[in-house]
């Protein structure tokens, strides 16, 4: 997994240096923490995690790398969960998420639409990008004379694990 990791790391690092900005090595290191978490993480977990690495890290150091990699669109945040998501894909032409992909522009320092889908039972979270709701929430937003400026949607429910455990329960 380091390989990949790191493959993901070095185009996240080539897409600031692109927008004029550096990922500096902490900045990284939250990075990579929040890619190796399974799931969304929060800022105290990575605060506690990056004390392993660094033992004077304190909550400003953490906030301010997150608020650099939102601002970048390499993570997300994920509201209803106060925790953060990784953006970054690596393999198949992938690379970090540095093209439109259609309707709603830029979303919070993202090109992409996203949207999440939070398993209530779990915690799972899946992020989906499809344009066909940014398109309906734009047009949505237009018909009500509001001029929508960023938006996430996040849609809570039961993941295919836990439906087949509920089911299997039976």
């Amino acid at each position: 997994m380091a390989a990949p990791l790191d493959t993901m790391l070095d185009r996240a690092e080539a897409q600031c240096a692109r927008r004029g900005a550096q990922l500096t090595e902490l900045r990284r290191q939250v990075l990579r923490l929040v890619l190796e978490a399974e799931q969304p993480v929060g800022a105290y977990a990575l605060l506690d995690k990056l004390k392993t690495l660094r033992s004077g890290a304190a909550p400003p150091t953490v906030y301010r790398a997150l608020d650099f990699l939102l601002e970048q669109g390499l993570i997300h945040k994920v509201e209803r969960l106060n925790a953060f998501l990784g953006c970054v894909e690596a393999g198949q032409g992938g690379g970090v998420h540095d093209h439109p992909h259609g309707a709603g522009g830029r979303q919070g320092g993202h090109d992409h639409p996203h949207q999440f889908l939070i398993c209530s039972n779990c915690g799972a979270t899946a992020e989906i990008s499809d344009p066909a709701i940014t398109a309906a929430l734009a047009s949505a937003s237009v018909a009500a004379g509001f001029t929508l400026h960023r938006a996430t949607v996040e849609a809570e429910g039961v993941c295919a694990d836990c439906a087949a455990a509920a089911a299997k329960a039976s």
